[in-house]
């Protein structure tokens, strides 16, 4: 049927045990959209997409393909109708080669032996679309991770589906290697591959996608074309609130601590020339600009990973900039970098060991042994402080969703009682959930007297967590905006021209 849409969904349910995961879900996918579900952790998206893909069978509700009323009671059944799923969390065999990853268990035969040579065939083509130019005889664990989740989708893309759905397909990329998959992703939906993408970095979701789906507690809120929509409605629409309820209002101040500041005179460096301010304890102080713009900059320079060319720093211990990451940890100044899984963390290491290994390098005197009884004491410290979920303080950080990995980047800098907090875009690639109880944190790390440093790529961020916003263009301070005064234009002016708004 033509004119019926590609998938449609209708009454879904799906509870395990206690848990309602889906309450009544609706979805419908015309052919040709890529077409994004958007949601809190825990809204159905991912259950969703699973029923989807024949991996959980669900309680109760209806499945229709072009038309036809459908059960999805396998992965196997989901393919037979033209489903394909790429997960979050890649699939690949590290040690095996890439040619043998695209073919797991259906490596085509001839004269009843497996054809290497039929496989190079069939997959050249596609491999070379995707831009993947290398030697498909070599083991996966030689790629990067881009290059490995190209390869996922490869694999995927080889059973030739007409319904696409991806994960959190980016979750482990950077920027570049995001932009690289988008490309792809572009060009497939030109050869009329209809996609379901989930993810909950919006910003991505409104380059990529025409159609958007919300979902809050198990069910779908609205469906919209995204040229009707802004980022704000959807946040609204996923939290049950307008966005600036993420924002909680400042606390009370509630330290003993004495006052303290930072001062920063005539600091150059890198892409920074001349910058000087002053911030106080009990200050969430903002700073804005472009890429390039110097922020990234002074974050590193005042956390000993960059040096300064000149200037003047003075910290709360009445001491000059620091020579190393070390020395400051040492000193309690603490840096939430913006790109956790490269810079924050071990992924491979369990939560225990990522929350000590600051206060272990911090340590002054004695030697830094590995104290597996006091590891496990901070562990469930910040586990309990931060509700981090995850199955144990033993379990891997790689195991847990984006929000909780960040939450132990900033528990394990709280263990070494930081005066100085410098926070790099501390929300990026989590979830708004997640996000909102970061923000909740700011707020109580502040008002226990601490000096927090904030920089995001989200100017609401900015605005409804910050006390006063300093703007730098092309590495110099171009101004300030305090308090009331800060609003969405006259930031966003002041960010990309480089000129404070007379009102502010």
């Amino acid at each position: 049927m033509v004119d019926s849409p590609l998938v449609a969904v209708r009454g879904l349910r799906k509870r395990y045990g206690g848990v309602v995961a889906v309450d009544g879900m609706n979805l419908t996918v015309h052919r040709g959209d890529v077409h994004a579900v958007v949601g809190e952790n825990g809204a159905g998206k991912s259950t969703l997409m699973k029923v989807l893909a024949g991996v959980v069978r669900p309680d109760a509700g209806e499945i229709e393909f072009n038309g036809v009323p459908v059960v999805i009671s396998s992965p196997a059944v989901a393919r037979q109708h033209g489903v394909g799923i790429v997960y979050q969390e890649l699939s690949l065999f590290p040690q095996r080669s890439v040619l043998a990853n695209l073919f797991v268990n259906r490596e085509p035969l001839r004269r009843g032996l497996v054809s290497i040579r039929a496989m190079e065939e069939r997959s050249s083509d596609l491999l070379n679309r995707l831009g993947l130019r290398f030697d498909v005889h070599m083991p996966v664990s030689r790629l990067n991770i881009g290059e490995r989740q190209l390869v996922e989708l490869a694999r995927v893309l080889l059973e030739e589906p007409r319904l696409l759905i991806l994960d959190e397909p980016n979750s482990a990329l950077n920027e570049r290697e995001t932009q690289r998959l988008f490309d792809v992703l572009r060009q497939l939906n030109r050869r009329g591959i209809t996609m379901l993408y989930v993810s909950h970095r919006l910003e991505e979701v409104f380059a990529i996608c025409n159609r958007i789906t919300v979902t809050r507690n198990g069910r779908d809120v609205s469906t919209k074309d995204r040229a009707r929509l802004t980022i704000s409605e959807v946040i609204e629409g996923m939290i049950g609130a307008p966005q600036t309820a993420l924002f909680p209002p400042p606390l009370p101040r509630q330290s003993s601590r004495e006052p303290a500041a930072v001062i920063v005179k005539g600091l150059s460096g890198g892409a920074l020339t001349d910058v000087a301010f002053t911030a106080q304890s009990g200050e969430v102080v903002g700073f804005a600009g472009l890429e390039g713009s110097g922020v990234a900059t002074l974050f590193g320079i005042l956390f000993g990973t960059q040096k300064a060319r000149a200037g003047d720093v003075t910290f709360p211990d009445s001491r000059g900039l620091p020579r190393s990451p070390t020395e400051a940890a040492r000193r309690g100044i603490a840096l939430v970098p913006s790109d956790r899984r490269r810079n924050g963390l071990m992924l491979e290491k369990s939560v225990l060991f990522n929350m000590s290994h600051v206060a272990i390098g911090a340590l002054k005197d004695g030697l830094p042994w590995f104290d597996h009884g006091t590891a496990l004491k901070r562990a469930l410290r910040q586990i309990d402080r931060l509700r981090i979920k995850t199955r144990s303080a033993g379990a891997l950080a790689s195991e847990l969703s984006g929000g909780n990995q960040q939450k132990i980047v900033v528990g394990k800098w709280l263990e070494v009682a930081p005066s100085v907090i410098l926070l790099d875009d501390p929300t990026r690639g989590v979830d708004v959930g997640a996000k909102r109880e970061i923000y909740a944190l700011i707020r109580r790390v502040s008002a226990g007297g601490r000096i927090v440093l904030f920089s995001s790529t989200e100017l609401p961020e900015l605005i409804g967590l910050c006390d006063r916003i300093i703007v730098l263009y092309h590495g110099r301070i171009a101004g300030e905006i305090k308090g009331g005064e800060i609003d969405g234009p006259a930031l966003l002016h002041a960010v990309n021209t480089g000129e404070i708004p007379q009102a502010a």
